[in-house]
């Protein structure tokens, strides 16, 4: 009996052991992403995986959002409040509480909470970089040995910082490869791009020993494909070998003959198939969204579907080449919905219709960049007073905005916003902020392509189409 008892009381015990694990494990399979956005640009979070919108965070009236995971092993994710974006690696049993300020996202965004270490990494190791940008762009006249010397010395101090955090956190092996890549790829760009500057004449591309760095880097990584180091990584590597050894890259880079040659090169060295479709992508970006190979881009398209891309993709390129074709001069500028500083919405062609108008863009994050278009403006304006320039906000009119814009005696007749940012910088092809766009009486596009912050070349086109109708 007492027998009967102890192996009954036995079986119980591992029965509430093999549920209480079940438990264990149903709970380590979520994730919580949780977050707050002080002077939010927009009213919503983007959450992307894989480059797709997994789901649209709405901020409450507090401007905090909350995302559950449920079930979860691991990802790397980016989190975007436009303009911004930001990587964040959340893994099962996370939850992280993300905090920003969209006056100055990179420099305020801060992690806390369980699996904030490994996020609070990525963001201090990419402020870190932006600070070196200046100092290593002062440093391409050294020699390459010189210049190699420099950026060891720069990856061994991120390694030991990156060594001791591993150490001290039981990181998964996921988060590791995210963590380490973060500033080995970073690094090995900024190789690669010296040798793509200065390759000519030092003669960079014949010397093996410069590239010796490649032996520890791995060309097919689909775990990081759609992480924004890795891919710039690939891509200056792409440029290096389609470059001939008598080619300036800063003159070829711009040919469709090159951005032929980059396909090429993806069919030989990359192998797994995701890697390549999202290379080839982007190779066909830079290719379509230069203006001035219009002409050329058919024979561009013939190589890039000879790479058997993604269906997706390939009807995205198809997407903007057409819609470039609908920027050219002479055709009617698509028609989109904008808002007054009223919140009154209107059409993009009665908008501008009756007056040759000039239109720039801004960022209600940038600020900055928004006085300097509003000076560049003024300057314009008396020079080409017929012109009517409209500043377009690439967000929605918020009442900061507005108390703002009054406070500086913004002429608010000559200021709207997108309604839809995502449908508008597709089919105006809205690629930077300082685009210009300059239009007749009649809304048909005298030049879609300009650059409204550089003055020499943009007063050009001023003065080019200042006497037509």
């Amino acid at each position: 009996m007492i027998n009967y008892f102890y192996k009954s009381l036995f079986w119980i015990l591992i029965l509430c052991l093999v549920i209480g694990c079940n438990k264990n494990e149903i709970k380590s399979k979520t994730a919580y992403f949780r977050g707050e956005i002080i002077n939010p640009s927009s009213d919503n979070v983007l959450l992307y995986s894989d480059n797709k919108i997994i789901d649209t965070l709405k901020l409450s009236p507090d401007k905090r959002f909350l995302k559950k995971f449920d079930p979860i092993d691991y990802g790397l994710f980016k989190m975007e409040h436009l303009p911004e974006n930001q990587m964040i690696i959340i893994e099962s049993g996370d939850s992280i509480l993300a905090r920003a300020n969209m006056s100055d996202f990179n420099g305020s965004l801060f992690f806390s909470g369980k699996g904030a270490a490994k996020n609070n990494f990525l963001m201090e190791t990419y402020l870190k970089l932006q600070n070196e940008i200046s100092f290593l762009s002062s440093k391409y006249s050294l020699t390459g040995e010189n210049f190699n010397k420099i950026i060891d010395s720069l990856y061994l101090e991120k390694y030991a910082i990156w060594k001791n955090l591993i150490d001290k956190n039981n990181f998964s092996n996921f988060t590791k490869k995210i963590t380490e890549a973060s500033f080995k790829y970073p690094y090995a760009n900024r190789k690669a791009r010296y040798a793509l500057i200065r390759g000519k004449s030092k003669n960079i591309k014949t010397d093996s020993s410069y590239f010796i760095y490649r032996q520890k880097l791995n060309f097919n990584e689909e775990k990081l494909s759609f992480f924004e180091p890795y891919i710039s990584y690939l891509m200056s590597y792409l440029s290096l070998e389609a470059l001939e050894d008598d080619q300036i890259f800063y003159k070829a880079k711009n040919n469709t003959d090159f951005n032929i040659k980059r396909i090429e090169v993806i069919k030989k060295r990359i192998s797994n198939i995701k890697l390549k479709n999202i290379l080839a992508r982007a190779v066909a970006y830079e290719e379509i969204m230069n203006s001035n190979n219009q002409n050329s881009h058919e024979k561009f398209l013939d190589s890039y579907s000879s790479i058997n891309p993604n269906q997706e993709y390939y009807n995205e390129i198809i997407s903007l080449n057409n819609s470039l074709m609908q920027m050219r001069a002479g055709r009617p500028l698509p028609i989109v919905m904008l808002e007054n500083n009223k919140g009154k919405v209107i059409t993009s062609n009665k908008a501008f219709m009756g007056k040759k108008t000039v239109l720039y863009f801004w960022s209600q994050t940038q600020m900055n960049h928004f006085k300097r278009n509003e000076e560049r403006a003024k300057v314009y304006k008396e020079k080409f007073p017929d012109y009517r320039f409209v500043g377009i906000s690439i967000q929605p009119y918020n009442q900061l905005v507005r108390n703002y814009q009054e406070l500086m005696n913004i002429n608010v007749g000559n200021q709207l916003a997108l309604v839809n940012y995502q449908t508008t910088t597709s089919e105006w092809v809205i690629n930077l902020l300082n685009k210009g766009i300059i239009l007749d009486k009649n809304c048909i596009i005298l030049e879609g392509f300009g650059n409204f912050g550089y003055e020499k070349s943009f007063e050009n086109l001023l003065k080019k189409h200042y006497n037509i109708n």
